[in-house]
């Protein structure tokens, strides 16, 4: 089994968005076959009072060791894949993801994330999005970390 280092994770550069949430609806193109976005997208844009945040997963695996029938795996390229064929729709995953990036749709029983595709990317206008490479046990390390283990 491989055992990757690394994984491309979306970085998100607040100055530069505008709240278009192209991004939101491209995701939902991935996931659902539909530009909705919303509750169809796993990246989340949010206007906080004068500035946007945004919330994706991080692919640090917390929720792999989580899963009671093991849908949740880390592919070679590092990230955090959730098998549908598997998956019971139990949703534990959707409430023990620390950072809520774990989504859930009325669509379908599975929840979804970000799988770092890069259709967010590729349609942001402004260049508010990137995916960049990270080590795997650095997520680890500040996830980990802002769960108070040490």
């Amino acid at each position: 089994m491989d055992n990757p280092k690394t994984v491309k994770i979306l970085k998100f550069h607040e100055d530069k968005c505008k709240g278009c949430l192209e991004c939101e609806k491209a995701c939902s193109k991935v996931h659902f076959k539909t530009d909705e976005g919303g509750d169809k997208s796993a990246i989340k844009i949010i206007r906080t009072d004068k500035k946007y945040e945004m919330n994706a997963c991080n692919q640090c695996g917390l929720c792999i060791d989580l899963c009671p029938v093991g849908a949740l795996t880390r592919r070679k390229n590092g990230v955090v894949w959730l098998d549908k064929e598997t998956c019971i729709g139990c949703q534990s995953c959707v409430g023990f993801c620390p950072r809520n990036v774990m989504m859930k749709s009325e669509a379908r029983i599975e929840p979804f994330k970000c799988i770092s595709c890069g259709a967010c990317v590729r349609v942001c206008p402004t260049g508010a999005l990137e995916l960049v490479e990270v080590n795997i046990e650095d997520v680890k390390e500040v996830v980990y970390y802002k769960q108070g283990v040490e």
